[in-house]
Order: C-alpha cells, then structure tokens, then sequence
C-alpha cells in the first residue's frame, strides 16, 4: 500500500512542478500605454445582491476608462426583492448602466443570465464578472490594450479575495491561490483548462460561432469553465490568459463553513463533464494526491506503516504545493500567507470530502438546492 501511495504522490508532485513551469512561462503584462477604443458590455448575473451591487457599480464608475466604451448589464436572477440602486452622477449622466430580468431556459441560472443579457449587448466584447466583485481602475484598459496588440477573442483573468485574518478565510485565500496558479500554470504549457466567471472576457462573435453554451447548458455551473475549454478545442490560439496586476478582479471570501464546503462541491461536481483530458487527468490525479495522505493518515493510526512514511509523504506534497501557492499569492495580493502548514494539513480531508461528496450530494447555492 504505501508503495502505491509513494507512486501517487510522486506523479502528483511532478504535476504541480510541470505547473509551477508553467506559471514562470507566462509573462506579467501591465502596459497601457495605448489610446482606448475597444467597447465593452460588463454582464453581472445576480441574486439577492442588494448589499453588493452599489459597491460595485459605484467602483466601476471610478474606472480609468471613458464611459462611452463600456456598458453594465445587470441581470437579476429572482432576487427576493426587487433591486433598486443609487447611480452615481457620473455613470447617471452616461446611462450605461440597465437591469434586466433573467430568463431562465435550462438548468442553469447563470447561463441563462448571460444568454439573456447577450440580447442586448451593444458591443462585441463581454466580460461577466459577479456582483460581489470589485475591479482595479485600470481593469478594462489593460484589457483593451492587450486587445489591439494581440489577435485574440476570449481573455481569462485573475481572481482574488478581499480577506480577513481568520484561518477560515486565509484557508479560502490559499486554496484560490492553489487554483489560480494551475489555471495560469495550464496556459504557460499550452494545456489551458480552467478560469473564472468573476473575470472573462470574449467576443459576442466568438460566442456565436461557439454556439454558446450548447452542450453543457444542463449543469448548474460552467459557465466559464465548458465555453473555455469548447473554445480551447476548436480555436486555441484566440484564447489567451492575461497575467496582470492591473487586471486582478477582487470578490468576497464566504464565511462559514457550510457555504465553502457547497461552493467547492459547485465547483467540483463540473469537473467528470470536462472536455479537456488534461483537466480531467489533472482533477483526478490532484484528488488521488489528496486521498493518498488520507489513506495513509488511516493506515498510521491502524499501525499499518510507521509515523515516518506519512510525515515524507506529506513533506513531498508540502513542498510542491508551497512553491506553486507562494509565486501565485505574490501575484494576487501583497498580504504575506498565513496557516499554510495547517490549511495543508486540513485541506486533504476537506478536498477527498468534497469530491466524494460531488459525485452523489446535492448543494445549496444563493437559496436554491441542485
């Protein structure tokens, strides 16, 4: 058995180190030094968001961008209670900013959010992002300029949180760092899988010519993940990731448990219905990985195999992971990490539960069960 487990963690760790390259290969871009001109539509799929969405209206009036280029969809998805928000004078006066209802046709409440909103964009570019998110100032001119420079149709970005010192948030900040550097380091080495709604960008065009989310549209999430990796398949040189400071979306970390344990298992139950083998071997090699120190924690209290196997084990895993989270954190924020050895400790058993619990639970999302 613990051969077994030496052999899994062994591929594990040369997984993230193939990741780890990855991530040096993809060059750091904050140039904006070019004249804007590219028009974006900013769709925002919400849901009893009434806290939220002044925040970030109010932000994404403060861009460093002219007002005319950009227009905000909001797209209340049966909110509770009807939205209303204060505009501030500058985005008033412009009138970019409109909410719409969703119109929900599949089993996806995003999805349908986005599909409607794409009714009445008036640009070709689109970025969705959530309604608990807040943007750089120089968020949509980084973008542009990175549009007139290089031939491109859909644009991943980062994503990070605006975090409190406890260990429940530190442990989200770590685990999103750890995401963050596989999504960046899968571009470095040309095997793009993954990235997040909160910050995705692409052309109204190229979603056409995807055919949208067709194929995919009867799983609750995704809806970033399958248009990627649809786009990946058919068109791989348009798809590109933007690795820049000045394009970091920051969103909220969840406070308690119960939500962060649903949300993973959001996240995770979309993982069997990936189009790229690569996402999949990796998915399922990182939960083999997980597994492994689960096992073999049990194997030690049994007295199968002695304290020292375990503690090597787990100090290969460590090692590997602690490199790819550290470069990733160093880019996303400049908050020093904190609880790495004990969110590395806790994280197999949370991780093994949540994928285990994927494959056959139901969750709870914004009031809603799927």
């Amino acid at each position: 058995m613990i051969f077994v487990l030496y052999f899994v963690i062994i591929l594990y760790y040369l997984a993230i180190a193939f990741l780890i390259y990855g991530f040096t290969k993809v060059n750091t871009i904050e140039y904006t030094g070019v004249t804007p001109k590219t028009k974006f539509s900013i769709i925002v799929p919400f849901r009893n968001e009434a806290e939220n969405l002044p925040v970030l209206l109010e932000n994404l009036s403060k861009l460093n961008y002219p007002m005319e280029l950009f227009e905000v969809i909001l797209v209340d998805d049966e909110s509770e209670e009807e939205f209303t928000f204060p505009l501030s004078s500058r985005a008033q006066s412009r009138d970019n900013v409109q909410i719409i209802k969703n119109i929900r046709i599949s089993n996806s409440p995003k999805k349908d959010a986005i599909v409607t909103a794409m009714q009445i964009v008036n640009t070709d570019w689109i970025i969705t992002t959530d309604a608990d998110c807040v943007v750089n100032e120089n968020w949509l001119l980084t973008l542009d300029n990175y549009i007139q420079l290089h031939d491109v149709a859909m644009i991943a970005g980062a994503v990070t949180y605006d975090y409190k010192d406890s260990f429940l948030h530190h442990f989200q900040q770590l685990d999103l760092a750890s995401l963050q550097g596989a999504t960046i380091g899968s571009f470095g080495i040309n095997k793009g899988f993954m990235c997040n709604g909160a910050n995705f960008a692409y052309t109204k065009s190229f979603f056409q010519e995807l055919n949208g989310f067709e194929g995919n549209d009867g799983i609750a999430s995704g809806d970033d993940v399958f248009l990627l990796q649809k786009a990946i398949v058919r068109f791989p040189e348009k798809v590109h990731y933007l690795k820049s400071q000045n394009n970091i979306v920051i969103t909220k970390p969840l406070d308690d448990w119960k939500s962060l344990f649903y949300q993973r298992v959001r996240w995770a139950s979309k993982t069997s219905s990936y189009q790229s083998t690569f996402g999949k071997g990796l998915g399922l090699l990182v939960f083999a990985g997980n597994l492994g120190l689960v096992i073999g924690a049990g194997c030690w209290v049994l007295g199968v195999t002695p304290f020292q196997n375990i503690v090597l084990l787990f100090l290969l895993k460590f090692l590997v992971d602690a490199i790819l989270i550290y470069k990733t954190n160093c880019f996303l924020t400049k908050t020093k990490m904190q609880y790495l050895i004990l969110s590395s400790l806790f994280y197999p058993f949370f991780s093994t539960s949540v994928a285990l619990y994927s494959l056959f639970g139901k969750y709870e999302w914004k009031g809603r069960k799927f």
